[in-house]
Order: structure tokens, then sequence, then C-alpha cells
């Protein structure tokens, strides 16, 4: 019997696409498989207590559990931790709070007005339940579950779209086998995150994804050139205001001498500006709870300078220093930018001139990475 074998380029066009497959294949159960217990907090707790769980576990938001049966829920959502041998419902997750939602409330116009306010103020915003500020930022309203079954494919859709985290329950009773939901009812619960998916990708796909990974981010279409930034001489309290009403968790600090007083507190067009720093939440969240009534008055880079040498943000690292910007340019690699997010522990990455260093031309965020890895993905196979 002779047999016949395909020519040795259409046999590993056929392997890597076989490859890919499997990749495609796996389920958000993988990824949540060394994921540690879901972190959270009661509605009764206060924000200095919310606070202090989210510097704690080094994360950016948790969701927020209520007894059953008192609750509408954020958006909508019907989301309950069951017993699981009985089924009665233990807990009724009604939103998500962030590290934004807290510091907007803490920068409030009746929270710090210019210094010269109380110095119970920050202490007294810090008192209240964290019930009461749910929903004051758009992603507290953003409280959804991902079905374990879910494709890796699949959950790479709804984070392309937007979504930074979702509840994943380990042993799900929802019928449907994919997609986000806002109905659920599970023992327990695990936190996937956007950064998660990118982990995954790079130590489980590196070598697979290696074609795909080697193009560069323009090619790709992962750089958003509209880049919302604040200026040097925009105060703390006022950037902090601003990421709430946009919606950002980070923004380019840059030189701008001809913008008007009055444009120091709002969000500007970073594009073609000299970039001078990054006002990122992650960052914020070491400035100390004592001290923050009088920094927040603070342009944004002695505001950033202040948190980064105060002890209670830990030993000094040169490595991930404000000082030090995580940039790439347009030709670099999808894998350039990965190694970048996943080495420096951010969720975003400025584009500037190659020859013109400093010079913001874009930037790339994790949405726009899983975006560009997914269409490659669905392309390869």
């Amino acid at each position: 019997m002779q047999i016949i074998t395909p020519p040795h380029g259409e046999y590993m066009r056929e392997s890597k696409a076989h490859i890919m497959r499997s990749i495609c294949e796996k389920k958000v159960s993988d990824l949540v498989l060394e994921k540690r217990r879901l972190v959270e907090v009661p509605y009764s707790a206060t924000l200095a207590d919310t606070m202090n769980t989210l510097v704690t576990n080094h994360v950016m938001a948790v969701p927020v559990a209520a007894p059953p049966g008192h609750w509408i829920g954020a958006g909508g959502s019907m989301i309950m931790e069951t017993d699981k041998h009985t089924g009665a419902v233990r807990k009724h997750y009604i939103g998500m709070v962030t590290m934004l939602d807290i510091l907007a409330h803490l920068a409030g116009d009746d929270a710090v007005n210019g210094g010269d306010s109380s110095s119970n103020d920050v202490n007294n915003k810090l008192n209240v339940t964290v019930s009461t500020i749910i929903g004051h930022c758009l992603e507290g309203l953003s409280l959804w579950t991902l079905n374990p079954n879910t494709s890796l494919l699949d959950c790479m859709e709804v984070f392309s779209k937007g979504v930074h985290r979702a509840m994943v329950p380990l042993d799900s009773h929802m019928d449907n086998i994919s997609g986000v939901e806002l109905v659920e009812s599970s023992s327990s619960y695990r936190m996937l995150t956007q950064m998660d998916v990118i982990k995954f990708l790079k130590a489980h796909g590196q070598q697979e994804l290696r074609d795909a990974l080697a193009r560069t981010v323009s090619s790709t279409g992962a750089i958003t050139d509209t880049v919302l930034a604040v200026t040097r001489q925009t105060r703390a309290m006022d950037a902090i205001k601003c990421l709430r009403s946009a919606g950002l968790q980070a923004v380019p600090i840059i030189e701008a001498p001809d913008i008007p007083p009055e444009g120091h507190k709002q969000l500007i067009n970073g594009y073609g500006r000299k970039l001078m720093g990054t006002f990122s939440v992650t960052d914020i969240r070491g400035c100390p709870v004592d001290l923050m009534q009088s920094w927040l008055p603070l342009h944004v880079r002695e505001f950033m300078s202040r948190v980064y040498q105060n002890p209670s943000h830990g030993v000094p690292d040169l490595v991930n220093s404000p000082k030090l910007l995580v940039s790439c340019y347009a030709d670099s690699s999808l894998l350039e930018v990965i190694d970048l997010i996943t080495s420096r522990h951010v969720h975003r990455v400025w584009v500037v001139d190659e020859f013109e260093y400093g010079t913001i031309l874009g930037v790339i965020s994790l949405t726009d990475i899983i975006r560009a890895v997914r269409a490659a993905l669905i392309s390869a196979t």
C-alpha cells in the first residue's frame, strides 16, 4: 500500500492549526485552577477596611457580599453563594468596589478644598460603609460571572470588549456553557481578570503563538491613538476626578505649557505631547491614609513622588520607579509588550515615537492585547 504524505509546508500548516485549536479549546476552568479563594468584603465594611483589603491582597477591586433577600444587586445581577449540600442561599453579591471608587470618594469636593478643610474629613469619609459608594464608578455596576466551561476564545471575546474581570463559579448550576451572566449560584467563586488571561497566554501559548506574537503592535491594530492625559500642573484630586468621570485606571502626565489654567482640571488630548509620567490608581493605593488629606492638593508628579518615597509603599524599586516609564514603539512585537505588562505589573503601555523619544503616539491596554491575540488565533485556525 502506498502512503501519500502531504507536502512539508502543508504538514506544518496543519500542525500549527492543530496546536492553535488546542489553545482555543482551553476552558475558563483551566485558567482558575491555581487562583486563590475569592477576596470579598461585606456590605457593612467601612471604606478604611475595604481599602486595607485591597492593599493587603494586591487587588484593584473586590465584590461586595450582603445577606440574601435585601438587595436588588448592581445592574440587576443575581449572583449568589449557596450551600453546596442544601442549596440554601448564603450571600448575595450586590456589586463591585474598586480602588478608584474609594479614591474618588476621598477626593470629592466636600473632602478636600485646597487642603484647608478639617483634618477629620478623610477619616470621616473612610468610616462610611462600602455599600454607599457602589456604582459611583461604572465598573462598580459591572458584576459578571463566566461559566467555567466557557472556552478561552469566548472568554477573550468578552475581555476584548472591555470587561476587566468576572467571577467564575466552581460548581455552576447554569445550563449555558459559555459567556458572561448576571445570574449565577455556586458554593464558591474565583475571580478571573484580563491580566490572568495575558499571563496564561504567555505561560502556555508562547511557543505555539510564536508567529502571532512576533507581529508588531501597529500591524495588529493594538494601538489606540486617542490618549486622554493630565498635565504636570494638574492636582492629584482633580486627576482622580478625571479618572472617575472617564472610567480610566491611569492616564499619562504630559508637558503642556500652552494649556490655559482651567485646562489643568480636565483631561486633554495627549497625542504628540511629551510624556512626563503616569498617574495610576494602582500606584495611588500606596498613599498612606493619614497623609491623603495633605497630599491630594499637590500636583500629580509631586504626589506620585511622595507616594513612592514613603516607607509605607515598601522598599524603593528602581526597576518599577515612576521615573522609568513603561513604553514601547509602534514596531515593538506583541510578545515584547506582553513581557512588559507581566514583568512590570502594569495594565497599559504608552506608545512613543522611536525617533523623538517621549512623544506619545498611542496606548496599548490589556483589552487591546487580548483583542489582537484573539484575532490572530482565529485567523490561524
